[in-house]
């Protein structure tokens, strides 16, 4: 990668593992939070809904800040408001100041991806390796940060730990302030390569980047093209079936290795023991091997068309739902090697529908065609995870299988259907 290329990964990369650290050492410091506060799990949960829900129906006018001001301010003040948050929570004297501390993480957090992935998108070269690196700094976030988490609460009390978790932030805005870049290098080179036909500026409304109801609908009038209706439609697919598959993954492996293999790694009366459970270390395995999916899917996106290689992957995800029951069935070993995979496959989608989503979309609105797809993965998909618990609590894992793999099978059809309206 050149320099403009490389200063822009290590930004996005290093801003994305954060924004995950701190989403998922929520969950770890509930556990705290509940006997710190004296409110029941209903109050707390409600007020952690109210961070996660801000998280992901923020996307959408996060987006269209993006088009605003650019990527690399609302990044800086992401990772600021993230932090503040943190430092308000680790200070907070009374339940209210924490709720507020979470709303105001969910408010930060909520404008990172919009912001980074349309950085990507316009100012690197070879964009589909940089979603790859990307996405490895994200899974990198997702299955340390809360490891780390727990590890500093058997070693110090909850405030220092929150306040400490704000220290990487600290080092990542100043390398932020201190880098020069160009956000739009990658269009700027495709333009003159197409000599100037390359530069879709024009393509969206005079309203571009006006943060209000009309300009937000006129503008995704010009957005949402036939072609990227179909995106819309294929990344909130690949949300249920991400958020479906992993909210019970844990409780999956803790049940096939029930009475398999028991390791105490802590005091079983520690408040953070189910953490040290080995299906915990497994489950953090799988998403620290999801970094090779990350790493081939780039490489996929910058050589063949990501569409392509979209229903690709999404057929390989059916094929795999329905693999998992008979591999439960023979053992441990077949399951996990499984798991394994479909832990890869699950994380090479997302380098592909990002490069899909900066293809079908102007890059005038690239900032709010990445806020539609974040509030497709984190808002429609999230109703995966009540899918999943509906489909268990009525049938059994078995089905739960089925349906995943008729949601990446139907995901895959469409991504056919978008090549062939392409050709």
């Amino acid at each position: 990668m050149k320099g403009n290329d490389r200063r822009i990964v290590l930004f996005t990369a290093g801003s994305h593992g954060l924004v995950h650290t701190y989403e998922l050492s929520i969950p770890i410091l509930m556990t705290v939070w509940l006997a710190e506060f004296s409110v029941t799990a209903a109050a707390l949960g409600l007020a952690v809904t109210v961070g996660y829900g801000l998280f992901g129906v923020g996307a959408l006018p996060g987006g269209v800040l993006v088009d605003r001001f650019g990527s690399k301010p609302l990044i800086i003040g992401c990772l600021l408001g993230m932090g503040v948050a943190f430092l308000l929570a680790a200070a907070a004297p009374s339940f209210p100041t924490l709720v507020l501390a979470l709303a105001l993480w969910g408010i930060a957090a909520s404008v990172y991806h919009p912001a980074g992935l349309a950085l990507i998108s316009k100012g690197v070269t070879r964009s589909g390796t940089a979603f790859g690196y990307h996405g490895i700094g994200g899974n990198l976030g997702i299955a340390l940060g809360p490891l780390v988490t727990v590890l500093l609460l058997l070693q110090f009390d909850w405030r220092v730990v929150t306040a400490a978790l704000v220290l990487p932030t600290v080092v990542v805005v100043a390398y932020g302030l201190a880098v020069e870049f160009d956000e739009t290098a990658a269009v700027e080179t495709a333009s003159r390569a197409d000599g100037g036909s390359g530069d879709d500026s024009g393509s969206a409304s005079d309203t571009k980047g006006q943060l209000t109801v009309g300009a937000i609908l006129s503008d995704s009038r010009a957005l949402f093209t036939l072609g990227f209706s179909l995106v819309f439609l294929i990344v909130m697919l690949s949300g249920l079936y991400y958020r479906a598959f992993l909210t019970f993954l844990p409780d999956l492996l803790s049940d096939l290795l029930d009475g398999v293999l028991h390791l105490e790694l802590v005091d079983p009366e520690s408040p953070y023991a189910d953490e040290f459970d080995v299906s915990r270390y497994l489950y953090v395995g799988i998403l620290v091997f999801g970094v090779a999916g990350q790493y081939l899917g780039g490489r996929l996106a910058d050589r063949i068309a990501p569409e392509r290689a979209l229903a690709y992957v999404l057929a390989t995800l059916a094929t795999l739902a329905g693999l998992v029951v008979p591999a439960v069935a023979l053992g441990l070993l077949p399951f996990l090697a499984v798991a394994l995979l479909l832990g890869v496959a699950l994380f090479t989608i997302q380098p592909l529908q990002q490069a899909t989503v900066a293809a079908y979309s102007p890059s005038s609105v690239r900032g709010l065609s990445f806020g539609y797809t974040f509030l497709a993965i984190f808002g429609i998909g999230a109703l995966g995870a009540g899918l999943a618990g509906a489909v268990l609590t009525y049938a059994d894992v078995a089905a739960l299988f089925v349906v995943l793999a008729g949601i990446a099978a139907t995901g895959a059809t469409l991504t056919v259907v978008l090549r062939r309206l392409t050709r």
